[in-house]
């Protein structure tokens, strides 16, 4: 038998992916996007159920968010936040709408400031946060208002690309940042779950 710290009482073995408590995150529950369907409201359900995973490792800390990983690495869950809105911000903003816009966190002086500069301090992780909401909400919006996934726009990466070709991508993104998130929580805290 094992012993759930958080209830301090003895309970039978857990897988490790059982151990997060989904119900304590903040906002909806994962995993809520449509099953079968359209590809769109598909692919956009898949995405949010990315980034309720993200909001879901962090749920509960504050300054927390910027312990580093471990050296030299500046990876830290507030790291991942602020990168994630300048991810947003690109793909859906900078491409896909044609917006003259930059990146928050980072910058030509600075190209890997969305990590290097996340640190500790007051307002931090409300910042990080509130930048990430507002790109998540454009980015939504313009998804939902697009005719069709086969919208495009002009990344100086890849070339043109298409509506269907940026949520894929960014499914991906966060899938493999959430790995990342996976372990720093684990470390922070010894909170561990899919």
């Amino acid at each position: 038998m094992a012993v759930d710290e958080r209830n301090a009482e003895t309970t039978a073995p857990r897988r490790r992916s059982d151990v997060l408590d989904e119900p304590a995150a903040p906002g909806p529950g994962r995993f809520t996007g449509p099953a079968t369907g359209p590809e769109q409201p598909l692919l956009a359900g898949f995405l949010a159920d990315q980034r309720a995973t993200l909001e879901l490792k962090c749920a509960g800390l504050e300054e927390e968010l910027a312990l580093r990983s471990a050296e030299p690495s500046t990876l830290s869950l507030l790291g991942l936040v602020r990168h994630l809105a300048d991810v947003e911000r690109h793909w859906f903003r900078e491409v896909l709408a044609g917006e003259d816009v930059r990146p928050l966190f980072s910058s030509p002086d600075s190209p890997d400031g969305d990590f290097e500069d996340a640190t500790a301090g007051p307002g931090a992780a409300e910042e990080a946060w509130e930048a990430w909401r507002a790109a998540v909400a454009h980015s939504d919006r313009f998804t939902a208002e697009a005719p069709d996934l086969d919208v495009t726009g002009e990344d100086e990466w890849r070339g043109r690309v298409s509506l269907r070709w940026v949520l894929v991508h960014m499914i991906e993104e966060y899938a493999r940042h959430n790995g990342h998130a996976d372990l720093l929580r684990e470390r922070i805290d010894g909170t561990r779950g899919l």
